[in-house]
């Protein structure tokens, strides 16, 4: 086993979160997906991961999932990676979605583990196999306990690596050590999922980042990991150090990332629309605090 992800990431390393544009109507809008999803990739992201958390998968059909897949593939080619999420609580759900992205054009798929149902690892490990043996795309595990209430732990991951599909992990689990853990003993991509990590995780050997934050500042991000590439450590350190407050204004001030992006891009012109119900948008004083976080960072 190597101790480092692979020399080149199977989607890229600077990986967006994508979130769904909707009209003011509360419709999908494909056509703003397709031009901000070409912004993205022409700012700097290698690939797109769509329906996920930021793209606010509980609210969105599964026609409305694989018609998004089917635009942003049209609007990037093979520019940069796409990446589906999948993940249900439902396994027989999950399967129908993991058919439907690969039919539409998806490079990858994204699998949250089951939420609400908090099944043990055992049967978190037969849910993720199940998917993987029934497809052809390769597969990205989503550790996110602090939504789904089900860790996957590191030993689960670890199992988990030795299926040929199950290549990646998005972490979420704000568990640095047990990342560590699983990077020493798989040759499984890592990549960051909370924005705070994406140096941190990239310097012991990370794959890069599926970002939330990248959805506003793109060439910001995707900066860390070139000077990092370069062997300018100092220089990889203070960027990301600038990002920080932004981050932390997107992501740790109470509002969940989609809120905030689609906030942030609509003050920026660029497609995003409302949020669907539960969520609400962001009031005045919310926003104007990101844009100010936003204008601070693009100062310089």
């Amino acid at each position: 086993m190597t101790t480092t992800a692979p020399s080149v990431p199977p989607f890229g390393r600077a990986l967006c979160a994508m979130i769904t544009p909707f009209s003011e109507g509360g419709a999908l809008d494909l056509d703003g997906a397709q031009r901000l999803a070409d912004h993205l990739v022409s700012r700097g992201c290698d690939g797109l991961v769509l329906s996920g958390t930021t793209g606010e998968s509980p609210t969105t059909t599964d026609a409305e999932k694989a018609a998004l897949v089917e635009a942003v593939r049209e609007a990037v080619g093979d520019r940069a990676s796409v990446v589906a999420g999948v993940g249900t609580f439902d396994t027989r759900h999950t399967l129908e979605l993991a058919r439907e992205a690969e039919k539409a054009g998806a490079d990858g798929l994204l699998m949250v583990s089951p939420y609400y149902s908090k099944p043990p690892q055992d049967a978190l490990e037969a849910h993720f196999l199940a998917v993987a043996d029934a497809v052809g795309l390769p597969v990205t595990l989503y550790d996110i306990p602090g939504r789904t209430g089900t860790r996957i732990e590191p030993d689960t991951i670890i199992r988990l690596a030795e299926h040929p599909r199950i290549v990646a992990v998005k972490d979420c689990s704000h568990d640095f050590l047990a990342a560590q853990k699983v990077l020493a003993r798989t040759d499984l991509a890592y990549y960051a999922g909370c924005d705070e990590h994406n140096l941190a995780l990239y310097a012991v050997g990370g794959a890069g980042y599926i970002s939330t934050v990248a959805n506003v500042v793109p060439e910001q991000l995707r900066a860390v990991l070139d000077a990092f590439e370069a062997g300018d450590t100092p220089v990889s350190a203070h960027l990301q150090q600038r990002a920080t407050p932004l981050i932390e204004s997107m992501m740790s001030a109470g509002l969940p990332g989609s809120v905030t992006v689609k906030a942030l891009l609509g003050e920026l012109g660029l497609p995003a629309g409302p949020v669907r119900a539960p969520l609400q948008p962001a009031g005045r004083e919310a926003v104007d605090g990101l844009l100010g976080a936003y204008e601070q960072l693009m100062a310089g």
